[in-house]
């Protein structure tokens, strides 16, 4: 009996041991899961701000190319306004000579032959060719190389002989009657071109419509 009573607390002592230990068995655990859920929780705070640090980036992209696109078209629209009173006025002295602007000749000129065609234009003056015929061919080519340019820089020119009068596109300087065989409201002469960029009116061609 006496080796029964001594044999009981060493016993109870190994039990006492064993729920102890594990008990912290199961509190190791339940840091680790803590652990793990806060570094879960991290990622995905420092993913989320990974996200919206990219979707910045591409809105700042984006409107800093529309803001460079913009600021390039702005600058071609200055530009060519500050060019279509220059085109204007040679336009005009080509036609007061009687010469067509977009060919360098003479309104009432024949159609140039096959072989004229191949020639360049605009050779250097024989002694057949006036003066005043030669400076006319000089302003043409250079009318023609500003339109050129302007073309190149995505300006376009528009001439609305002939359709209905539009205020959008189109400046009435005057009125003029119509003959039988035109409506009322048709633009019957185009005084100036109207010029145009990206589809965006430069300036109104200015015209004469039919009353």
């Amino acid at each position: 009996m006496a080796d029964e009573r001594r044999d009981q607390p060493a016993e109870t002592a190994r039990e006492a041991d064993g729920a102890t230990g594990n008990g912290g068995a199961e509190e190791v655990a339940e840091d680790l899961d803590a652990l793990l859920a806060d570094v879960k929780r991290e990622r995905d705070e420092y993913l989320a701000l990974a996200q919206r640090a990219r979707a910045d980036f591409e809105n700042f992209r984006k409107r800093a190319a529309r803001e460079a696109e913009e600021a390039g078209r702005r600058g071609k629209a200055q530009i060519a306004k500050e060019l279509l009173p220059a085109l204007d006025n040679l336009e005009r002295a080509l036609k007061s000579t009687g010469v067509d602007p977009l060919t360098g000749r003479a309104s009432s000129a024949p159609e140039p032959t096959t072989e004229e065609e191949d020639a360049e234009v605009y050779d250097t003056p024989s002694e057949e060719v006036s003066a005043q015929e030669a400076l006319a061919r000089g302003v043409a080519l250079v009318y023609n190389e500003l339109r050129s340019a302007l073309e190149r820089a995505g300006v376009e020119t528009y001439d609305p002989t002939g359709e209905p009068f539009d205020p959008n596109t189109s400046e009435a300087l005057a009125t003029r009657p119509a003959g039988d065989r035109v409506e009322p409201g048709v633009v019957i002469e185009t005084l100036e071109r109207g010029y145009r960029l990206d589809g965006q009116v430069l300036r109104a061609a200015r015209v004469v419509v039919s009353a």
